[in-house]
């Protein structure tokens, strides 16, 4: 096997560079001179032929199309250099070093909690970081290595992202306290066509709401939409109009006081899967696979 000809080190400094945009933060970074990350990084293009950066005067650095391809397959690489280096300082006992997953914003209360207590129980020398975004930053942050994990919804993932399931999440329709079906425990959506809708108005979430009253034969009047789950909730308990959610809460009051009905919906419908999703093809670390583990024994899988 022939010598690749180029160090750990200038990969390092590489993808600083490359990370942050800019030689003097990546040098500031590692706590090293700014010529020695420019030297690096010269020296590493001169040995693969090919050049990774632009650079910019007064304006930083840019990817060329070789460097961002060269820097998603080093960012595992690098990943799998820390973990060899960890393994080897723990003697194989015990997992430690540095965890970062994502999480949909609106699953964060309902199952961030108890899967990082169970991670943390597990193993407490990991330490697990938590990116929180909507359904389409995920995906990116996923991309570009944010994130090695993320729980999500497992609805639009595309062919380089893989999933493991983790449970469901079934939809419901929500009602005010008072209104005039909450007492029955059920609906039929189609008995909501004359009436406002409140939407959660999420990327991608917006499309499943509305995709799901559309399989019950009607558009909705979408009265109010908001990004927030709980705004959704109060506007409903306060009779401003109907939602369709997928998390319930332990209590029907609302932040302001105010009491919704939760209503099982009798069409029948698919479960949305909650999911661990993470770059195919990409090997996960052992943290990574621990805290999957944790994980489905917290949710009892």
């Amino acid at each position: 096997m022939s010598d690749p000809g180029f160090t750990l080190v200038q990969l390092r400094y590489f993808a600083a560079a490359a990370e942050l945009g800019s030689m003097t933060s990546a040098a500031r970074e590692l706590m090293v001179s700014q010529s020695a990350v420019s030297t690096a990084v010269a020296q590493l293009e001169k040995e693969l032929g090919v050049q990774l950066l632009l650079r910019h005067h007064a304006r930083g650095l840019s990817l060329t199309a070789a460097g961002a391809a060269f820097l998603r397959e080093l960012r595992g690489y690098l990943a799998h250099t820390e973990e060899l280096a960890e393994a080897a300082r723990s003697a194989g006992q015990v997992l430690i070093g540095r965890l970062t997953i994502g999480c949909f914003a609106t699953l964060g209360p309902f199952e961030l909690p108890r899967l990082l207590s169970a991670c943390e129980r597990d193993h407490p020398e990991i330490e697990v970081s938590v990116i929180e975004a909507e359904h389409a930053t995920l995906k990116q942050a996923l991309r570009a290595g944010r994130c090695e994990l993320a729980l999500m919804y497992g609805y639009d993932l595309d062919d380089d992202i893989e999933s493991v399931r983790m449970g469901t999440a079934p939809a419901y329709a929500l009602v005010a306290k008072d209104h005039p079906l909450a007492r029955h425990g059920k609906v039929r959506l189609a008995d909501l066509a004359g009436e406002p809708m409140v939407l959660l108005d999420l990327p991608h979430s917006r499309d499943y709401f509305e995709h799901l009253v559309a399989s019950a034969g009607f558009t909705p009047d979408v009265r109010h939409r908001t990004t927030g789950f709980e705004t959704v909730r109060a506007l409903v308990a306060n009779g401003l109009g109907w939602s369709v959610l997928n998390q319930k809460p332990a209590s029907p009051t609302t932040y302001d006081g105010e009491e919704v009905a939760e209503l099982e919906i009798l069409d029948e419908l698919e479960p949305l899967d909650v999911v661990l999703a993470s770059m195919r093809g990409v090997r996960l670390t052992r943290r990574a696979q621990a805290f999957i583990r944790s994980a489905r024994r917290a949710r009892g899988r």
